[in-house]
């Protein structure tokens, strides 16, 4: 259980889990501060905090490691199919339980967690751990993060044209390229450069990224209560979502699993895969949704993927550990 515990926190679910439950308290107790009538900006602050995450995640994103993950393409294949096709068809499969203009609210969220790429430190941490292909790890996470920018908001411009009536795709697109491309693309380039400074200063820099996230938590959830859009959900709603946030885990882990054992991938590649194409970036939600879910609805938007953010850790840490002692017991013989 130590290990677990010691995983769990190396992933980031501790003091961060706890963080982003206090900031949905504090939004439901003072929700002034974080509305549009504020006269602190802080949804725009937010804004600007979320380009620095990215610029100092393409700082430290070098391009030789990029370059070791190329060749394995059936991985990279499998790994982004699972992230940006599987989980959504997962999602629209269950699309007619959800019945209601409140209902299909709530689904709306579920289904802007499945088009959501996978995360990147999470990940990485978790295959290193199981003993798995590292530097295809960091190439897929990576990727994934770059294709979301487009594949996410044409996904969900497919469900809010018929939901929501007008979606400017180019528009969003362009606001994320403007938010999240752009600076990573200026990290890339400064790599060589200042790249040593991102990664000797990467414990300082990730506090950096977690009080953004909580920031922009915050504000969310501030225009939510403000608006009163979680009064029809009760304690037995969101116990159920999170059986079915664990659920959704379970199903793609064993499908993706079950492919890489008829694929016949080694040990190394199957961690990669089972544990890229099965996670989903909450930092990603979190900048999406302010742009893609203007105003109090972005709030319910991000309950789905803060929920399957700590289940997705919690689950993928017991296997992490399950699978790094397969690995030491196959050498063993």
């Amino acid at each position: 259980m130590s290990k677990i515990l010691d995983t769990a926190r190396k992933a980031g679910l501790d003091g961060f889990m706890l963080a982003l439950l206090s900031m949905i308290l504090l939004a439901w107790l003072w929700p002034e501060p974080g509305m549009k009538e504020s006269p602190v900006p802080l949804s725009e602050i937010s804004t600007y905090a979320v380009s620095v995450i990215f610029f100092f995640y393409g700082l430290r994103l070098s391009p030789d490691k990029l370059r070791e993950g190329l060749t394995n393409w059936r991985l990279h294949v499998m790994v982004h199919l699972s992230t940006f096709l599987l989980f959504p068809l997962v999602a629209l499969a269950f699309k007619p339980l959800f019945q209601g203009e409140e209902n299909h609210t709530l689904w709306l969220g579920i289904f802007f967690l499945t088009v959501l790429p996978s995360t990147v430190s999470s990940s990485v941490v978790m295959v290193s751990i199981a003993k798995g292909n590292i530097p295809a790890a960091i190439f897929n996470a990576s990727i994934s993060s770059l294709i979301g920018v487009f594949l996410t908001p044409l996904w969900m411009g497919m469900v809010l044209e018929t939901g929501a009536g007008q979606f400017d795709l180019l528009s969003v697109v362009g606001k994320l390229a403007l938010q999240v491309l752009l600076p990573v693309f200026a990290g890339i380039l400064l790599n060589k450069r200042w790249g040593y400074f991102a990664e000797k200063n990467k414990k300082y820099i990730r506090y950096f990224d977690q009080s953004s996230i909580l920031l922009i938590v915050y504000t969310s959830f501030c225009e939510s209560f403000g608006e009163n859009l979680f009064s029809s959900l009760g304690l037995k709603d969101i116990v159920f979502l999170g059986m079915g946030m664990l659920a959704l885990f379970f199903a793609i882990y064993f499908l993706l699993t079950f492919i890489s054992n008829l694929l016949k991938f080694s040990h190394e590649d199957k961690v990669t895969a089972v544990f890229c194409g099965s996670k989903k970036s909450l930092v990603q939600g979190a900048v999406m949704s302010k742009v893609l879910f203007a105003g109090p609805q972005a709030g319910i938007m991000l309950l789905p993927i803060m929920i399957y953010h700590a289940l997705q850790l919690i689950a993928a840490s017991i296997i992490a550990q399950r699978l790094a002692q397969e690995a030491e017991t196959e050498r063993s013989f």
